[in-house]
Formats: structure tokens, sequence, C-alpha cells
């Protein structure tokens, strides 16, 4: 139903007047706003923002005016206080809101301008219209919309205390069944200890029956020590005479073993002047066999022919060489096996480096580990051999220290390959030293008679060099 302004002189009479006095009311006395309930307020807020941005910008009061700007959600919440002090101040505003809000709420809108409301509609809804609208009797209509809201609250109270109380009953049925179960059990315990305390009780009469037998078998055993106490002290004065004799015969045995002592120190010089003629003449044999065979001092080892030919094929192992193998990881074995004669030592070095200097670069870990080896062949007179793995010889190495050569393996080859290659190329009865904590290279070694040591054992060697 279009609704007309008080001031619109085109109004029809027939046509009610939004926000006119009721009969009997003085028009110049301004009425008393009600008492809205929250809920009413709420909406009668949310009406107007709604229309708000539709109406002209001259209509738009200006406290408004930015109000109107804000998006939907945030001109109900921002703008509520402003929007109802200007629909309280403002007749005029509130007529033109009106009009647009009973425009948008359709037949029922009109229902509320005829004073009258379907029973099914939201009392809170029709509470709002009849505040905006004013028509005959809306403060009826806000009271009625305050009271079902109050029992609305009322039943929502009610619904809830009812819940609680439901709740309530379930939790005191559930604790009530818990108990039923919990005294169960408190029977069957009690039961069981009573059983138990029963047990208990023919336990400690047999305990006290075995009592009063052990302390009778004690009182015997104590008679019987008597007795044999006696007869101790008599087999004890029997054994200090047969000491006596003792000592008479060892001191004659200790006299008689002086003299053996002194017989066999003269056979042992006698057969140490032999020992030692035999081993001289060992000794001028061999001089004399070198001399006949002619047999230089070499300048070459095993190890220097496997370090120019790699390309030669590993051959079996001498027979009898696997006597050799040491099944040892001990590194205090490392100084002792570098003490034999003419002892040779081989280095897995990256196996060894990446162990002990891994934070190191690559040139680093050779350079420290060469001249740690240096050190040690200085030291000891040993050959010392370390292989690094890589396809061709690195550029730019430092000259090797005396008595330690430093190869790479080839192309095609590993370390490992070259490792056991340099152990094979090694005559039986010579002691050789592969350090490595591969359990592949150690087997492979071991072997060929060679002694496998963990790169534990040579780096502890360096740390005391």
């Amino acid at each position: 139903m279009p609704l007309t302004e008080p001031h619109d002189d085109h109004s029809s009479a027939e046509e009610p007047v939004v926000g006119a006095p009721e009969a009997g009311e003085d028009p110049s006395l301004p009425e008393p706003e009600p008492t809205l309930p929250e809920p009413v307020r709420q909406r009668i807020v949310t009406l107007t923002a709604a229309v708000l941005p539709g109406l002209p910008g001259d209509e738009v009061p200006v406290p408004l005016r930015r109000v109107a700007k804000f998006a939907p959600n945030r001109r109900a919440r921002l703008g509520a206080p402003a929007i109802a002090a200007q629909l309280t101040a403002d007749p005029l505003f509130r007529q033109r809101v009106t009009a647009r809000v009973l425009a948008d709420a359709g037949d029922l809108g009109a229902a509320v301008v005829e004073g009258t409301a379907p029973a099914a509609a939201d009392p809170v809804e029709v509470a709002a219209l009849a505040y905006l609208a004013r028509p005959r009797g809306w403060r009826e209509l806000i009271e009625a919309s305050g009271e079902a809201v109050r029992a609305e609250a009322d039943s929502a109270v009610v619904a809830e205390l009812v819940r609680e109380a439901e709740q309530r009953a379930t939790r005191a049925e559930h604790d009530r069944a818990v108990a039923r179960v919990e005294a169960e059990k408190l029977r069957d315990e009690l039961a069981r200890v009573r059983e138990e305390l029963g047990q208990l009780r023919e336990e400690a009469r047999q305990l006290a029956r075995t009592l009063r037998e052990t302390q009778t078998r004690e009182r015997r055993a104590a008679e019987l020590l008597a007795t044999e106490r006696g007869r101790a002290a008599r087999a004890a004065a029997d054994a200090d005479a047969e000491l006596r004799r003792a000592r008479a015969r060892l001191a004659e045995a200790e006299a008689a073993a002086g003299v053996a002592r002194a017989s066999a120190k003269e056979a042992r010089s006698v057969d140490d002047a032999r020992l030692w003629l035999l081993l001289e003449t060992i000794g001028q044999a061999a001089v004399g066999l070198r001399r006949e065979l002619a047999l230089d001092p070499v300048d070459t080892l095993p190890a220097d022919f496997v370090a120019d030919a790699f390309a030669d094929q590993p051959g079996a192992a001498p027979a009898g060489v696997a006597t050799r193998a040491r099944d040892t990881d001990d590194p205090a074995r490392l100084d002792q096996l570098l003490a034999l004669p003419r002892a040779h030592l081989v280095v897995d070095g990256y196996n060894v480096t990446k162990r002990g200097f891994g934070e190191m670069s690559l040139e680093q870990q050779r350079k420290r580990l060469i001249t740690g080896l240096g050190g040690i062949a200085a030291q000891t007179g040993d050959e010392v051999t370390v292989v690094f793995d890589g396809a061709e010889r690195i550029h730019g190495l430092p000259p090797s220290p005396r008595g330690v050569r430093v190869l790479f393996s080839r192309k095609g080859e590993t370390a490992d390959e070259l490792i056991r290659r340099l152990v094979r190329a090694e005559p039986a009865g010579r002691p050789v030293v592969v350090v490595s904590s591969d359990r592949e290279v150690a087997d492979g070694v071991r072997r060929h008679g060679a002694y496998p040591l963990g790169a534990d054992s040579l780096l502890r060697r360096l740390a005391r060099s």
C-alpha cells in the first residue's frame, strides 16, 4: 500500500497517515518513547540500515550520511546508535524510512498499518514495523511483542533448565551404574582379600611349626658343633706338629734347589755360548751366500711395480700366505706391527680422511694425511703407501714426504682393488699392514695374508705424533 508523508498536500483522506496521533491524544504533546525489547530494537535498526542507501541524499539526515556509505554488514553494526537516535528525534525521517520498509514488507506491512497482524507472524517483525509505522494501537503491538519475546526467552530458559536436569539425571544414572560396578569390584576384592588372609594364616601356622622344628634342629646342631670343636682342636694340634715337620723338609728342599739352580746356571751359560756360535755361523753363511749370488741392495719395491703397471692382471696368491692373517682391529696393534722388520703400511686414503677430517676439503684432507704419514715413515723407517680414488692423478699436489708413496686409482678401478693388488704383489712372509674401516677391504686383504686395522688406529697414531 503506498504511503504518503504528512507534508504531502495531495494525500487522500481515506489513506492512513503513518505516525498520526491516536484518538483522544493531544498532538501538541510529544509522546514518550516506549521501552523496546532488545530484539525489536535490533530489528528496527536492521530494517532502517537496509533502506538507508535507497533514500535520496537530501532526505538522509546529516549524521547518517556517512553511515549510509558503509557496507551492509557494517552499517547496522557500527551505525546502530546513530540510527536509533535519529529515528527517535526525527519523525519525518522515520516516516520516509517507514514508507520504504512497509513497501518491502508487503502484506505483513499492510496488516500492521491496519492495526492487525497475522497470528503466525513473527512478533519481533510485527513490533518493529509497528514502531516505524505507528498505526493505532502500535504501543499494544510492541507490548505484545515484548511479552512474546520474554515468553520465548522464558521458554528457552525453561528448556535449558529441563535439558540440564535431564543431563544431571543422565549423569546421576551413569554414576549410579558406575557405583554399582565399583561395588561389585570391591565385593570381589574383599572376597579375594579374605581368601588371601586365610592362606596367610595357614602359611603363618606352617611357618610357626617350621620355626619350632628349626629351633630343635639348631639345638642339636649346637651340641654337634661343640663335639666337632673338640675334635678340631685335637686335629689342629696334630696339624701344627705336621707343619713343623713339613717346614723342616722344606728347608732341606730349598737348600737342594739352591744347589740345583747353581748347576742349571752353569749349564745355561754353556747353552748360550753354543747358541751364539750357531747364530754367528748362520750369519757368516748368509754373508757368503749373498756374496756368492751377487745380490745387491734393491731400489725398487713390489709396490712400485703395482704403481707403474696398473693394467697387470692380479695373480693367484702364493701358498701359505693366509697364515699371516690376523683377525684384529685393536688400534694398539699398529705400533707393534710397524715395529716388525721391513713392514709395509698401506692406507685407504679417503676412508681415513673422511672419518677423521670430514669437515675439511678433499685437498686439505689429502695434505694432512700425507704429512702425518711422512712423520710415521721418518720415525719407523717403514715403507708407506697411501691410495686415493681418482681416475687421473690430481695436479698441484705438494711433493710427497720421504718414504711415502701416493697412488691414485686409474679409470675403471677403485682404490679398494688397487690396495688388494698391492697386497698380492708382496712376497710371502713380509708384514703388510692395511688401514681401512671398509669391511670388504679388510676381508679381501686378510685372505692374502695382510694385517687389516681400522681407520681409528691410524687416526689415534697421527694424533699422538
